[in-house]
């Protein structure tokens, strides 16, 4: 037993460091930020109570930084670190070097992030524990091997070739032919090389029309393991989500709760504490789902299964890391509503070229059934050393339809930004779509449809209102003053 946690270091920045300052400042928890430069007058800086500077802007100088994060949590008399998502948070060293250092880690154990972040050890593991997983070959020296696989298991492409360590999309390539097997496993090497420091790579059957469902887990340390049902996160650009809803549009009742068992099976066999996400691809034609990957970390998306639950996961989290039993049991947990979520990254929303700059102006959605987790204030710079998500915004409605119909509201009506770039019109352009609207896509829906997603956009910028500002002046001079003034 821990005990109670009384200061904690947000070793992140931007959405997932104003998250997780939200929750503890429910709990009356004190928080220490920590920024780099470029950082320092961003908005996770002045929600905390206290905040060092950590370094200079590139990440390895200053947000993974790890001898520098310890430090300032012991310097500032923090006694515990929640790592957010992204960067740190699924380091088993960091987590070693947190506890070695007496601090206490909101997270799951080191061992746990260390098994699960190799793909090739996180499948064996899955297999041994009766989780159906995608026929694959691991550890690919070169493409020969590859060819032989596929011919052994009678396999056709298309095929995938991805990294072994690491996900969020990087170091994954899509082979259409053979043509391609080549110039692909080369660009697989090097990305996962770039972005993980090993290039080791494994080749998995492509799931042409896949449709990708992860479920949330939350585990103590006396052996309680408890789903929180399904997200659906199809809705993808360059293997990277950017629309996700709870529940599944995809599933029937017999599905969600053979899929759902499977998570915890998975993650008892694994020995999992604190809270964790399953993914698995969904084949829409045979109906049948595999193992991915677990996310040994609190999700960008976690915010739709609390607006379908109630929960606050993050709460839940620091509870875990104090030695608490959960406070529920499975039967306990019953979803009541649709939650939608879309991401705003700063982005060219025909090329997705990440755009920079200062947001000159912001105008946060408002209204029933709207949630906003953002990481910036108008005036903030998005600056280019980081990951473009900015601000994540979610929608709840007593059904699908509802929820899309707010959504709407929000990004077509009470959403404004001007600055920078973001993906607003794609988003609109997506949850406006038939095939979209009617639960009809896969995760090559933006591949397949962006030339009809940009047609729908509409061009709109601060002229405009410029515009209008000048005919209303032109029409007061022409006709002089009116009986309403």
């Amino acid at each position: 037993m821990v005990g109670e946690i009384k200061k904690i270091l947000v070793a992140n920045r931007g959405v997932p460091a104003v998250r997780i300052m939200h929750t503890c400042r429910d709990r009356r928890i004190p928080t220490v930020a920590v920024y780099s430069t470029p950082d320092r007058l961003a908005h996770h800086v002045f929600m905390a109570d206290e905040a060092v500077h950590i370094g200079e802007a590139p990440p390895v100088e200053s947000y993974l930084n790890m001898e520098n994060m310890v430090k300032t949590a012991l310097q500032t008399g923090a006694d515990a670190i929640h790592p957010g998502w992204g960067f740190l948070a699924e380091n088993d060293r960091f987590a070693q070097m947190v506890m070695d250092s007496g601090l206490t880690w909101i997270g799951p154990a080191p061992e746990s992030i260390s098994l699960m972040g190799d793909k090739i050890k996180a499948k064996k593991i899955a297999m041994r524990a009766n989780v159906p997983t995608i026929p694959g070959i691991e550890k690919v020296k070169d493409i020969r091997e590859i060819k032989r696989w596929m011919d052994r298991e009678d396999i056709d492409f298309p095929v995938m070739i991805k990294a072994s360590a690491g996900g969020g999309g990087k170091g994954m390539i899509k082979v259409s032919s053979e043509d391609e097997l080549l110039t692909a496993f080369s660009q697989a090497k090097s990305e996962a090389k770039k972005a993980f420091g090993d290039d080791t790579v494994l080749a998995e059957k492509y799931i042409e029309r896949g449709r990708h469902i992860e479920v949330q887990i939350v585990a103590d340390d006396y052996g309680n393991i408890v789903h929180l049902y399904e997200r659906e996160c199809t809705i993808q650009r360059r293997n990277q989500k950017i629309i996700e809803e709870a529940p599944s549009p995809t599933l029937d009742e017999n599905l969600r709760n053979e899929i759902c068992i499977t998570a915890v099976r998975l993650m008892r066999e694994i020995g999992y504490r604190s809270a964790g996400t399953v993914e698995f691809i969904f084949d829409s034609n045979t109906r049948k789902f595999y193992f991915l990957e677990v996310n040994t970390r609190l999700q960008v998306e976690h915010g739709i299964t609390e607006l379908i639950t109630g929960l606050d996961i993050v709460s839940i989290m620091i509870d875990i890391a104090m030695g608490r039993p959960l406070p529920f049991k499975q039967p306990d947990i019953r979803p009541n509503r649709w939650a939608l979520e879309v991401r705003l990254n700063a982005e060219d929303p025909k090329s997705f070229s990440p755009s920079f700059g200062t947001i000159t102006r912001l105008q946060i959605p408002h209204g029933p059934n709207v949630r906003v987790s953002s990481g910036v204030n108008e005036g903030d710079d998005i600056p280019p050393y980081y990951d473009s998500l900015f601000m994540l915004l979610m929608t709840a409605g007593a059904n699908r339809e509802d929820a899309i119909r707010v959504m709407d509201r929000a990004l077509g009506r009470s959403l404004r930004v001007e600055g920078v770039k973001t993906l607003q019109p794609l988003l609109l352009s997506i949850i406006r779509h038939p095939k979209f609207r009617s639960g009809e896509f896969s995760t090559r829906f933006i591949e397949e449809h962006l030339k009809e997603l940009v047609s729908a956009f509409k061009d709109k910028d601060s002229e405009d209102e410029v515009l209008k500002i000048a005919r209303y002046v032109a029409e007061i001079s022409a006709l002089g003053p009116q009986e309403w003034m």
